[in-house]
């Protein structure tokens, strides 16, 4: 079994991120697109390379509870036994915005995506990120999802930073999105 958390290509990417670049990962069902969520003129590149609205929002994606840990203060037992039911896993939960996320992940909304992925590697590139990092489908908008590396290059072609190459999941849809607060279906996965 490969450890992806110590591979090269994993630390080179996670260091990529860090310095500011946007990358190309495999999830559990397409290709994805990522950056450091925290630096707001790599989050604008990335929207600009999918030509996607900054009020959409984004998903964070994280290895384990922990990274994301302080954007769930304020939920309750309940809430937090729901996201550990199903993480890690291809759910997608949308928290209450507790105020510690930056607007250009938000968008205009008053709640946040996130995702803890069971994917070896994007869950590797989370851990290797020491954080969560933004996730969204590898496409234009309006296109469909990249689900193997040349549709990924026919995209984005040199405009991406680095990819951290591998094997999408066994899904065939993009991941479950839901409503923490009510538990209700927001995308099916």
């Amino acid at each position: 079994m490969t450890d992806w958390y110590r591979h090269p290509r994993i630390q080179h990417v996670a260091r990529v991120m860090r310095g500011g670049g946007v990358v190309a990962y495999p999830t559990e069902a397409v290709w994805g697109l990522g950056c450091n969520p925290y630096d707001q003129q790599a989050v604008e590149r990335l929207l600009a390379l999918k030509h996607r609205p900054v009020h959409k929002g984004l998903i964070l994606l994280a290895a384990d509870m922990a990274q994301v840990a302080p954007f769930l203060e304020g939920i309750d037992d309940l809430q937090r036994q729901r996201l550990k039911n199903s993480w890690p896993g291809p759910v997608t939960w949308l928290v209450p915005d507790n105020g510690l996320a930056p607007p250009w992940i938000t968008g205009h909304f008053d709640s946040l995506a996130i995702r803890v992925t069971n994917h070896p590697i994007a869950a590797a590139l989370a851990k290797a990120f020491d954080g969560p990092i933004v996730s969204t489908s590898a496409n234009p908008q309006g296109r469909e999802p990249a689900k193997d590396l040349l549709s990924l290059r026919r995209y984005f072609r040199t405009e991406l930073d680095a990819i951290a190459a591998g094997s999408l999941g066994n899904r065939s849809k993009p991941s479950e999105i839901r409503d923490l607060g009510t538990g209700q279906i927001v995308r099916p996965g």
